[in-house]
């Protein structure tokens, strides 16, 4: 089942992204002037387009790599790339130092089979840059390509069962619409929900998020809602390196609600003996969608 979707929808879950990205990394051609003009006063407005660039050098260049090259601060890097800003309490002249030495080495290290233009001095052609584009979006892509595939499979799962429930009788309710976990009306389901818990030995709140969270037609008094997890995966070697997610997700809310809440998976995929096995040990049930009437078992 997950062979046929791979091959039949994978690839367009794909390349939409990268026509996506494709569109970003025009934008980001254009604003550096087809990679002409990184200046540090760019990368101060727009910091977000730091891991773009570092897809247009030759070879590309990791984030800890450029921070070895250019001996920047590693917290301005990561800020860049994962929350598109500057620190704050960063000196001015500092950070525009800093900016600077990012700016030499993109520049410097800009691919020159890719940007054909750079070693002549005729500008770059529209279908030059859109060639280039592309390739540094498969750069991007290919670095995330798992994640894309992921989240598109768990799109898809999330569906199938939002027509299963929906052909018993269930409504979707938002989990924007002030909706608590443990407060849903009988017959109610919703997805992407989170579920308030503490921490072992911790005062905060955290909220673990849940992708389905089911409330049956005929709850007893004092139940909890069905806690569901959407797992895929394309081969055996990812998923027992991730199996513990899981075993502490359901740690966490065993703290909060006791141990008989019902939190299981819905998985598609490649899930071997050892995986399955550890998940059991945990108190983890689970339902193969190809056989996804196994969760009336539920009682839904």
């Amino acid at each position: 089942m997950y062979n046929d979707w791979f091959m039949n929808f994978a690839p367009k879950a794909f390349r939409t992204t990268r026509v996506q990205t494709t569109d970003e990394v025009e934008a980001t051609l254009k604003a550096t002037a087809n990679l002409t003009g990184i200046r540090p006063d760019l990368l101060r407005e727009h910091p977000e387009i730091l891991r773009t660039l570092r897809m247009c050098t030759c070879p590309p260049l990791a984030a800890d790599r450029l921070i070895g090259l250019t001996g920047v601060s590693k917290n301005l890097v990561r800020l860049m790339e994962r929350a598109g800003k500057l620190p704050a309490r960063m000196d001015r002249a500092e950070s525009d130092a800093d900016l600077g030495k990012i700016a030499a080495i993109l520049e410097k290290m800009a691919d020159p089979d890719i940007f054909v233009w750079l070693a002549r001095r005729k500008r770059a052609t529209t279908v030059e840059t859109r060639r280039a584009a592309t390739i540094v979006a498969d750069r991007l892509c290919g670095a995330v390509a798992n994640p894309i595939i992921r989240n598109a499979q768990e799109k898809r799962q999330l569906a199938a069962i939002a027509m299963w429930l929906e052909g018993r009788g269930y409504c979707q309710v938002s989990s924007g619409q002030g909706t608590r976990f443990d407060r849903m009306a009988p017959g109610t389901f919703c997805f992407r929900m989170n579920a308030p818990a503490r921490l072992e030995d911790a005062d905060h709140q955290i909220n673990i998020p849940v992708d389905a969270v089911v409330m049956p037609k005929s709850p007893r008094k004092g139940d909890l809602p069905l806690l569901l997890e959407a797992k895929s995966a394309g081969d055996f070697t990812n998923v027992n390196k991730r199996r513990k997610e899981e075993a502490t997700k359901m740690a966490q809310l065993r703290r909060a609600y006791g141990d008989q809440v019902p939190y299981s998976l819905f998985l598609c995929g490649y899930f071997d003996s050892g995986y399955l096995g550890y998940e059991a040990a945990e108190g983890i049930d689970w339902v193969w969608e190809h056989r996804i009437d196994d969760l009336a078992a539920f009682g839904l």
